[in-house]
This record gives C-alpha cells, sequence and structure tokens, in this order.
C-alpha cells in the first residue's frame, strides 16, 4: 500500500473526527443539568480519538501491503449476512432468527463439530434469551 492512501485516509478520519467534534456532536447531543458525566463525554472523546488517529496515521504512514481481494469479498458476505439477519430479527425476533444466524456464520468458518455446533446454535441463544429476556426483564423482538 503506497503512503499517499494512508495519507488520504488519515486525513479523512482527521476531518471526520473534527466535524464530529465540533458540528455534529454539538447539535445532536443533549446537554443536562446536574449528573456525573455528561451525555456528550463519550462521543466527544471518540471523535477526538479519531481525530488524532487520522493524523497520527498522516504522518507516519504504514508500508502495509494490500489484503487480498477474497478477503474483502469475505467480509462483505459477514456483512450482508449480519444485515439481513438483523432486519429479519426485527421483523421475526430474535430467537428465531439467532440460531440460523449462528449455525451460517460458524459453518462459514469452518467449524464442524457437533458439539460446538449445539453450543453456538442452542446455547448461546437460550443464554442471551434467559440473561436479557429474564434476568435484566428487557425484551428481544
Amino acid at each position: 500500500m503506497s503512503t499517499s492512501v494512508d495519507k488520504a485516509s488519515g486525513g479523512f478520519f482527521l476531518l471526520l473526527g473534527l466535524a464530529l467534534y465540533f458540528l455534529v456532536i454539538p447539535i445532536f447531543v443533549e446537554q443536562v443539568e446536574g449528573g456525573n458525566i455528561q451525555p456528550d463525554a463519550i462521543p466527544n472523546a471518540v471523535s477526538i480519538v479519531l481525530a488524532v488517529s487520522g493524523l497520527l496515521l498522516m504522518l507516519k504512514p504504514t508500508m502495509l501491503q494490500i489484503q487480498p481481494a477474497r478477503h474483502f469479498l469475505a467480509a462483505t458476505f459477514y456483512k450482508t449476512i449480519l444485515g439481513a439477519a438483523t432486519y429479519a430479527m426485527t421483523r421475526f425476533g430474535l430467537m428465531y432468527i439467532a440460531p440460523f444466524l449462528a449455525l451460517l456464520v460458524m459453518l462459514k468458518i469452518g467449524e464442524r463439530r457437533a458439539l460446538w455446533l449445539s453450543i453456538g446454535v442452542i446455547g448461546m441463544p437460550a443464554l442471551i434469551w434467559v440473561l436479557v429476556a429474564q434476568v435484566l426483564d428487557r425484551g428481544l423482538s
């Protein structure tokens, strides 16, 4: 990867962090009276980290090589599956979609052992349901 690409992406994240800090967060985050921490504290900290990281990337570009296209295609596949699953969860509920999502992801990464598949497909969604819906009394739509 050429250093100009790192400088360009660093500049992008520097400008994004500054825009968030000076424009977006002050407009969209309300201030409240009292309390130990202001609502904009975490978003401001994240925007500062983003801007500083962009500046550091501009000042000291990496010498990393670009990854093969198949890695980007795999990431796009996962992003598409997660987006579709998130949409399906809003329509049908987490407990109906999560097992299928877990199975698909586990099979895609190469897991074939029955014990681990059953833990991921049955055990983890059940544990999430118990902890969130029963213990914390929050809805899982």
